[in-house]
């Protein structure tokens, strides 16, 4: 009779990147990417840009439902009341060289943020609360103060008067917003609120499993978006538009990165084959914008880049993204280019904060595997012999 296999383990497959590998349940986002849809606990992204606002869909990702009047109300109350900043963290951040890059002050600030109200009191709603307000509060006005700071003035104290992305605008500019530039502010930072398991959400939960504080959990996710293949990609878009320089350069121009296999910023994402969602929203933004403030020629640029890129790459899938047309928005609201991501961090806290919640709910430290691909069975040599 002939003698059975001992079964073996097998292999581990490695996946660059964990592309596709699933590492977390979450109810807080869904992504279907072949029908270009994007949805936070249920409701479309396109839905809540239009009829919601930024801290109700705050409170709607990180809670689960829908805030009544009276919750909303005083979710709003209490961001409104926290949202300045110790006179110790902004002595800290004068400290800063002007030169640095707005990211690396964004994450040192947030992490200094634990040194005051840091207890780790993970078990404790109310310390929950009061951590999400905070930090949800408090990042606008540090990445404004440092944008100041860095010319030379002193930071503008928030207005208890104004709303929530119309606080943050006069914060930076030192003039109260027109109407519309808010009310389309308050939309783009709705569409970067959440994005499922990205990188620097990812990281988040990492960091979260080791039920540090919530204020660590958000550094380490700024530090994450800083990286130039998560943030700063709308920063990139534009000076390609600007490289590129006239719409009848942008044939030769793709054709000629297409053959030197060169990224075309702002195309393709991981999840969507289609048009992202969000860039369908953003477009819009862009030509409400231009028709009340001005036309933008870059947007010419874009509007053309996208139609060439349709032929050429649209059939691989590979269509524009999130970021594609962020930066006209953005440009057209006066932000300065290098602001870009920390905006982008200050909308995605939202979606940090829920991650980080949901995390605590069913926590365990993770702890992946590894292919180890390197020597073995190496003997130590004293150094008279190497």
């Amino acid at each position: 009779m002939a003698e059975e296999a001992t079964p073996t383990a097998a292999t581990p497959v490695y996946r660059p990147g964990l592309e596709g590998v699933p590492a977390t349940q979450s109810a807080v986002c869904d992504i279907d990417g072949q029908k270009g849809l994007l949805t936070y606990r249920g409701y479309r992204v396109d839905e809540l840009a239009r009829q919601s606002t930024f801290l109700e869909t705050t409170y709607l990702l990180i809670w689960g439902e829908l805030p009544d009047a009276e919750q909303l109300a005083a979710f709003e109350q209490e961001v409104q009341m926290h949202r300045r900043v110790s006179f110790r963290i902004r002595d800290m951040m004068k400290c800063f060289p002007a030169s640095g890059h707005p990211m690396d002050a964004l994450q040192s600030s947030a992490a200094s943020l634990g040194l005051f109200y840091s207890r780790r009191a993970l078990d404790n709603p109310e310390y929950i609360y009061s951590a999400v307000v905070r930090l949800i509060a408090k990042i606008p006005t540090m990445v404004a103060a440092f944008q100041l700071i860095r010319k030379g003035q002193d930071p503008i104290q928030p207005r208890d008067d104004l709303p929530y992305a119309a606080n943050f605008l006069y914060m930076l500019t030192e003039r109260e917003p027109d109407p519309l530039a808010a009310r389309i502010f308050d939309a783009c930072l709705i569409l970067h609120a959440e994005h499922s398991l990205n990188a620097s959400t990812f990281s988040a939960r990492v960091t979260a499993s080791t039920l540090t504080d919530p204020y660590a959990v958000v550094a380490s996710a700024v530090g994450t978006l800083a990286g130039p293949l998560h943030g700063g990609a709308n920063e990139d878009v534009l000076a390609m538009l600007e490289t590129i320089g006239s719409a009848d350069q942008v044939r030769p121009w793709l054709d000629q990165a297409i053959a030197e296999k060169r990224k075309i910023m702002g195309f393709g994402h991981r999840e969507y084959k289609v048009k992202d969602p969000r860039a369908v929203i953003l477009q819009k933004q862009a030509e409400e914008l231009f028709d009340q403030f001005g036309h933008d020629p870059l947007y010419d640029l874009a509007r053309e880049l996208e139609a060439v890129a349709a032929e050429r790459l649209g059939p691989k899938g590979i269509y524009p993204n999130v970021d594609f047309y962020s930066g006209l928005v953005y440009r057209k609201l006066g932000i300065p280019q290098d602001l870009f991501t920390p905006i982008f961090a200050i909308a995605r806290t939202a979606g940090w904060l829920a991650h980080w919640k949901e995390q605590l709910g069913a926590n365990r430290i993770y702890r992946p595997t590894q292919i180890y691909t390197g020597s073995t069975g190496r003997d130590w040599q004293p150094i008279e012999g190497r």
